[in-house]
């Protein structure tokens, strides 16, 4: 009798002592977790170690200075190496985990089964980076700080109209396998002023080793729009240094995003062409937030993958992060355990109300009610041509 009474009693100790941990060591109920998915392997890891960087930096910033009324933020970042076939699993495990807010994905293809997912659960994301037309779904829990492709598209038309106002003849080099390439493809063509005509160069596998069909298609053009990612873009480009005329303009979207980093093979200073980039964030700031979070940033991870992916889940967490506070002020309760779904109504209440978001990526951001970002965009050149 005497030891099953010690054993009852040990067990009432160790119960005590598993609650007084989580509640001192800060367990899945003292903190509000952030779910996202991303590569951090494959040909697209650059993307997704900006991404997963920032979003620490910016959960530690504000873990620092207090959390949300006391509650600190934990981020869970999942590789899905740019595979929509690791979506599932990924999402499953984010949920386990706690996820009661996202970031979604990082890139396009596996954001639209994350899409389906977060859809039926009600669970609320804003993604740094994940382009397509139809990630933010038709749910009504889906946001993008990111410019959609079609957007994109019409914004990088709309550059190359003012550009060339008499007729002219550019190159279009994109991938079209590619839903993140080929939606920016679409809209791009469709906003084009009718003087202007293009020779389009395709290839389907981001991969590809050969550009030399692409290269002998463009040989004659000095301007050349590329929305596709900086690994095909570097072959390209590394291979037609010598035949694309050298004061040529590569100019692509936010999927050339760190063409200047660390790419085996590949010296962008090599490449006499100039290299830009329809941009929200300018990696070379010099001053405001920009200039503070490059600072921070290369202090912490280095400069090799500096982008506006990292600059854009920065202000993802801090977008969630006073959206929260917004609705906090306001009335709102939001408990340290607040279901995801519960969570993402209030959300969506501050997003759709006007709430206005300053930071890194742009002043005065602002959504609609489909998802889509508001905020402007420049051309931002990442390597000027050779002087001649």
């Amino acid at each position: 009798m005497k030891k099953t009474i010690t054993k009852i009693i040990c067990l009432a100790l160790a119960c005590v002592m598993a609650v007084g941990c989580l509640v001192s060591c800060g367990g899945s109920d003292e903190e509000y977790v952030i779910g996202v998915s991303g590569p951090v392997t494959g040909v697209a890891a650059v993307y997704g170690e900006a991404v997963r960087n920032a979003a620490q930096m910016a959960v530690d910033e504000i873990n620092a200075n207090g959390g949300l009324n006391g509650v600190n933020f934990k981020l869970v970042f999942l590789d899905d190496k740019h595979d929509a076939g690791n979506i599932s699993t990924n999402y499953a495990s984010l949920v386990e985990q706690g996820m009661q807010v996202s970031l979604g994905t990082v890139t396009t293809a596996p954001g639209r089964e994350f899409t389906k997912y977060s859809a039926q659960d009600n669970v609320f994301f804003l993604t740094p980076s994940a382009t397509g037309d139809d990630i933010p779904g038709t749910a009504g829990n889906g946001y993008q700080m990111c410019f959609a492709d079609g957007d994109q598209g019409k914004v990088a038309a709309e550059y190359v109209n003012g550009l060339f106002t008499s007729n002219k003849t550019i190159g279009i080099l994109y991938n079209s396998a590619d839903p993140y390439s080929s939606g920016i493809y679409t809209q791009f063509k469709a906003s084009l002023n009718s003087n202007i005509t293009t020779i389009d160069a395709a290839f389907t596998d981001d991969k590809l080793a050969d550009f030399s069909g692409q290269i002998s298609q463009l040989a004659s053009c000095d301007f050349i729009f590329m929305p596709i990612y900086y690994t095909p873009a570097s072959t390209f480009m590394k291979q037609a240094k010598d035949t694309i005329a050298p004061n040529a303009t590569y100019y692509g979207c936010d999927g050339l995003d760190g063409i200047d980093g660390s790419i085996d093979g590949f010296n962008i200073n090599e490449i006499p062409q100039e290299i830009s980039m329809l941009s929200h964030f300018n990696s070379k700031a010099t001053e405001g937030a920009a200039k503070t979070f490059i600072d921070n940033y290369v202090a912490k991870y280095g400069k090799d993958t500096l982008s506006q992916f990292g600059a854009a889940a920065y202000d993802c967490v801090y977008a969630i992060y006073g959206a929260m506070k917004s609705a906090i002020d306001g009335g709102k309760e939001i408990p340290s355990d607040i279901t995801a779904s519960a969570l993402c109504d209030i959300l969506k209440a501050e997003f759709n109300g006007g709430y206005t978001y300053s930071g890194v990526t742009g002043s005065n951001i602002t959504w609609g009610t489909n998802g889509k970002v508001q905020k402007n965009a420049v051309k931002y050149i990442v390597k000027a041509a050779n002087a001649q």
